[in-house]
């Protein structure tokens, strides 16, 4: 359990972004909204589920922020938000430059131990 106001903070929404990103449903429903907004229907046509599950779908992105909702007449309308994407994004890249670093570190070890393994080798068959 969370402490009150945990949603709120930046890894309380990181959180939610990648606890809503887990399921393929609702990456699939993302990947939809990418190309504009749509409604409970439109989204549930390519599913082979219930509106009401589509809708609990629904309520998990719009908690995490990566969706919003407008209600036009009859119509409530989805659409993306990029924002916790970003912040999302932003943090694995973060990852990513610390490996990249990490791993060229790892090759200029490697290198090192290939170029003073040589060395010794190459001596040894002077003397021979």
């Amino acid at each position: 359990m969370q402490p009150d106001g945990y949603w709120q903070t930046p890894q309380g929404r990181l959180d939610a972004t990648f606890a809503a990103l887990a399921d393929p449903t609702r990456r699939a429903i993302l990947a939809r909204l990418a190309s504009g907004e749509a409604s409970v229907t439109e989204l549930a046509e390519p599913f082979d589920m219930t509106q009401p599950a589509i809708s609990k779908h629904l309520k998990v992105l719009e908690r995490a922020g990566l969706i919003s909702r407008d209600r036009d007449a009859q119509r409530r309308p989805s659409r993306l938000e990029s924002q916790p994407l970003a912040e999302a994004s932003q943090w694995l890249e973060d990852y990513r430059q610390f490996w990249g670093s990490s791993f060229r570190r790892l090759d200029d070890v490697l290198d090192e131990l290939k170029t003073t393994r040589k060395k010794p080798r190459q001596t040894a068959r002077k003397k021979r």
